[in-house]
């Protein structure tokens, strides 16, 4: 779960420090940098998995390609930054697997990862130029320390008590020592002190030390590692989602839908079935579909039941839904949002979904009278921070972005972050940088940071997105002032919706 991050030099992110819950929406313009900070993210999950420049061609630029290294970098007109640095705190579980199935065990669970990167020109890329890590340092923060880093609301008995464990004193796990040349990043060893830390020259490393992390070298390296693996963003592509799945597929949902038949399945088949009067029962099944079928019918009042179709012949899983009319439907003619929300829905019920989950626009596709289940569903997703971390209440976290106002109004005030573009000098340079504001009389004006508190004036325009009519008339060639007619007529304009707008009596 990641609790902070802070983040400079990468795209128009500079001396960004922002905070998260459990449930974060991030709202804002189309262009201002909600998607960077998403980026952000992914680059910092696929360090802790790829070498330096795959992780970094793994990030889109600002038309949506596979970005070049250089464009990762800040830049104010044609000069690019130096370095980019990141600084994330989060809790990771207590337990993980490494590649050769090793079990590892952490010895404490709240971590603070920071890397910093600088880029280099590199000939025998050509254009590309490469990676150099500047600095890289995981280090411990305390179960003492732990109210003073977790301002959002929590039960500090049960949801803290049960996530965050561990102390340490002494040495971070990774650490980085020297300057130039001679620059060499240090694995330390659970046991602190004890034990003689590996050193690897930062110079030409190919990857972050992070990123190699086994159970035999460092539990809790190797622990935080799986962390930031499971940082996805979720891009629910209606085409997987409608596909049926072999027999052999994997039984775990993608980030762009498919396997949803797979999953679902598997949600199903893993149930303890149940015995009355000793007999096994053969609903086990039905109540996973039936938790589904009902979450769904928060969206659509039609749903009467669903299920997975199991093809023997062509060893095909197929979803299926059926309507009041008792009519069967696949999930290939079923609407986009059914289905994104359908996706949501089976994520939810699954305690082997865990880590951060990011969403671009949930409301896509959702009529907005129902936008409100969409967001429950969302923070149903989310661990609940009053009850103890468990396999029903897996550590799990979402972020959205939306530049919706349906959304904007609906979110609970201390989930809210307002992205807006603030004007910055450096260096004699005037620049624009995205900046996360939060709403007055919140869990996130307590931080000893400095905290930007959103403009009412900005808010407004979530809350009442209708243009008022302008000031002066609006007069035709004669000097004659026009009124709408019924075929140019906004709805906005009908005298019988008026009383229903917000701030109407402004608008008039």
């Amino acid at each position: 779960m990641l609790t902070r991050l802070k983040v400079s030099g990468f795209k128009n992110l500079v001396d960004v420090d922002v905070r998260f819950g459990p449930f974060t929406c991030v709202a804002g313009p189309n262009g201002v940098g909600k998607s960077n900070l998403f980026d952000a993210i992914r680059f910092l999950s696929a360090l802790a998995d790829r070498p330096l420049v795959d992780a970094a061609l793994s990030v889109r630029d600002e038309g949506g390609r596979t970005a070049d290294i250089r464009s990762l970098f800040h830049r104010v007109g044609d000069v690019y930054a130096n370095e980019m640095s990141f600084a994330a705190e989060m809790i990771v579980p207590q337990e993980a697997r490494d590649d050769l199935g090793q079990k590892a065990k952490a010895s404490i669970t709240f971590l603070r990862y920071s890397l910093t990167l600088a880029y280099r020109k590199d000939e025998s890329r050509l254009s590309l130029g490469s990676l150099e890590i500047v600095k890289e340092e995981l280090v411990h923060i305390n179960l003492g320390e732990a109210s003073r880093h977790l301002l959002f609301p929590h039960s500090a008995t049960q949801w803290r008590k049960s996530a965050v464990h561990g102390q340490r004193r002494g040495a971070p796990f990774i650490s980085t020592e020297g300057e130039g040349e001679n620059r060499v990043i240090k694995l330390h060893q659970d046991g602190g002190s004890a034990g003689r830390p590996l050193a690897r020259p930062a110079v030409n490393l190919p990857r972050t030390v992070l990123s190699a992390a086994n159970a035999a070298e460092s539990p809790t390296v190797l622990v935080a590692r799986r962390e930031m693996q499971s940082w996805h963003l979720l891009q629910l592509e209606p085409s997987a989602l409608r596909q049926p799945d072999e027999f052999s597929a994997p039984a775990h949902l993608g980030v762009d839908g498919s396997h949803l038949a797979a999953t679902l399945y598997r949600l199903a088949r893993s149930q303890p079935t149940q015995k009355i009067n000793g007999e096994a029962q053969d609903g086990a099944a039905g109540r996973v579909y039936s938790q589904v079928a009902n979450r769904l019918a928060e969206l659509i009042a039609d749903v009467h039941e669903l299920w997975i179709e199991r093809d023997e012949r062509r060893e095909l899983l197929t979803l299926q839904v059926k309507d009041r009319d008792h009519t069967s439907h696949p999930a290939r003619a079923l609407s986009d949002g059914t289905l994104r929300f359908m996706a949501l829905a089976v994520l939810q019920l699954d305690p082997e979904t865990q880590g951060l989950l990011c969403l671009e626009e949930p409301e896509n596709g959702i009529h907005p009278e129902r936008i409100p289940a969409m967001l429950e569903l969302l923070k149903d997703i989310a661990t609940d921070v009053n009850e103890p971390v468990n396999s029903d209440n897996p550590l799990r976290q979402v972020i959205v972005n939306t530049h919706s106002p349906a959304v904007v109004s609906q979110v609970d005030d201390g989930s809210l972050l307002v992205a807006e573009l603030k004007e910055s000098a450096r260096s004699g340079q005037r620049f624009k940088r995205v900046c996360f504001s939060c709403l007055s009389d919140t869990w996130r004006v307590k931080g000893p940071e400095n905290v930007t508190i959103v403009s009412k004036g900005k808010l407004l325009a979530y809350l009442n997105p209708v243009a008022p009519e302008p000031q002066e008339p609006d007069l035709d060639g004669g000097g004659k002032v026009k009124h709408p007619t019924s075929r140019t007529r906004r709805v906005v304009d009908r005298p019988d919706l008026q009383l229903l707008l917000p701030l109407a009596e402004q608008a008039g």
